[in-house]
């Protein structure tokens, strides 16, 4: 295993978006944060033979890498990882949150999907692998911000899932280069279309095509960070601001994916800077009126969108 880098680099590196928002946070939890993603970026790096998510090398073995990663990351709940890696990361996340572990391992089980070559055949199964490798992810994200309420928690576990499906638009050519498909294969039956893993996207109509089927998941992604929105409001002030940038700035690259068409996958989508500063402004004056304008107690129901069993102690 490689060494910890230090949190800050490592999601200033691999999330441009991101590393924008968590600078948000209170310092606790803004350190809490970075350890958080210092840990997973490893995960991801090591299974997929990149350096903070960049360069791919193949990797020998998969599933014995992930079995050795979720073999330290139990060690790391335990208290017991070596300093200076990512798993002392993971461990300092533990040992100040009381983090369940079973969310350490419901991750852990979205790189065994990877390593398994599992086919999505419909959308279900798209969706719980976005749970498992994002989903779960808000949901620490969301414990490490002091949540405990279910329903709060689902929503940081909704918006997490909504990044997944935005990435999984934005990303089907690399994917596919790299011998992945995410997209449900009962949507690209239903558009005629076939994928040659390893291979470009197709070309014309049939790449029109794939945008169709791409475009049904960020029609779901927008029905996932929706049901996120309701869930800022519980959350402490500044969580709630670097929450709400995160999602205006992740929910702008699926529209970008949208008025690309064909040329969708040409260059990778991303917004400027500039507009991010802007999208965080406009987090912090909703974030605020939110605190001033009484709201309902009630928040929608969750319906339709994929619901994880939590730890029992959670209900």
């Amino acid at each position: 295993m490689s060494g910890e880098p230090r949190a800050d680099a490592a999601i200033a590196q691999g999330s441009k978006s991101f590393a924008l928002a968590s600078r948000l946070f209170d310092a606790r939890t803004r350190h809490l944060v970075w350890d958080l993603y210092a840990w997973c970026r490893h995960l991801d790096d090591c299974t997929d033979g990149q350096q903070l998510g960049h360069g791919r090398a193949t990797v020998s073995d998969p599933r014995a890498v992930v079995a050795e990663l979720r073999r330290e990351s139990a060690r790391a709940l335990k208290g017991e990882a070596a300093p200076g890696t990512p798993f002392a990361a993971l461990a300092r996340v533990a040992a100040a949150t009381n983090l369940p572990s079973a969310f350490v391992h419901d991750h852990l089980t979205g790189f065994e999907m990877d390593a398994d070559g599992v086919t999505y055949h419909a959308p279900d199964d798209t969706y719980r692998y976005c749970y498992h490798v994002a989903g779960v992810v808000g949901l620490m994200m969301a414990w490490i911000m002091g949540v405990r309420d279910r329903d709060v928690l689902l929503r940081g576990c909704d918006l997490g899932l909504a990044f997944q499906l935005t990435n999984i638009a934005r990303d089907v050519q690399d994917d596919a280069m790299n011998g992945r498909v995410y997209v449900p294969a009962c949507w690209l039956k239903e558009e005629g279309v076939v994928m040659t893993l390893g291979q470009p996207l197709p070309a014309g109509e049939a790449r029109v095509a794939v945008l169709r089927a791409a475009s049904r998941l960020l029609d779901s992604a927008d029905a996932y960070y929706a049901s996120a929105w309701h869930g800022v409001g519980a959350l402490p002030w500044r969580a709630a601001w670097a929450v709400a940038t995160a999602r205006h700035v992740y929910g702008d690259i699926g529209p970008l994916v949208r008025r690309a068409g064909p040329r969708a996958w040409d260059t990778r989508a991303s917004t400027s800077t500039r507009w991010k500063l802007m999208r965080l402004l406009q987090a912090l004056v909703e974030v605020g009126i939110g605190r001033v304008v009484p709201r309902s107690p009630a928040r929608p129901a969750r319906t339709g969108l994929f619901t994880p069993a939590l730890p029992p102690v959670l209900g």
